[in-house]
């Protein structure tokens, strides 16, 4: 029987499982924005391209070397609090 206490739990835990998975990924990207930023302040170069590649290329790597965190994390999330929700255990 699902009570209202355990589906907040799992909510709870499910958001925080998506902060830690998040994090890596947000904070390369908010780096890599801010040395980019602060290059093109101090050279004067404008150019929007020298915005997106070099973010999107970090945001890349981090994802491909967090891949195996990432999927470990969610699939003990799905084995140990959503199966057995819906499994009724």
């Amino acid at each position: 029987m699902l009570t209202e206490g355990m589906f907040y739990d799992a909510l709870r835990q499910g958001l925080w499982i998506t902060v830690e998975l998040s994090a890596p990924i947000l904070s390369v990207a908010l780096i890599s924005g801010l040395v980019i930023g602060l290059f093109q302040a101090l050279t004067s170069v404008q150019e929007m391209t020298l915005t997106f590649v070099p973010k999107l290329l970090a945001i890349g790597a981090v994802f491909w070397a967090t891949m195996g965190f990432m999927t470990r994390t969610l699939l003990a999330y799905f084995d140990t609090t959503i199966v057995p929700l819906i499994a009724g255990s």
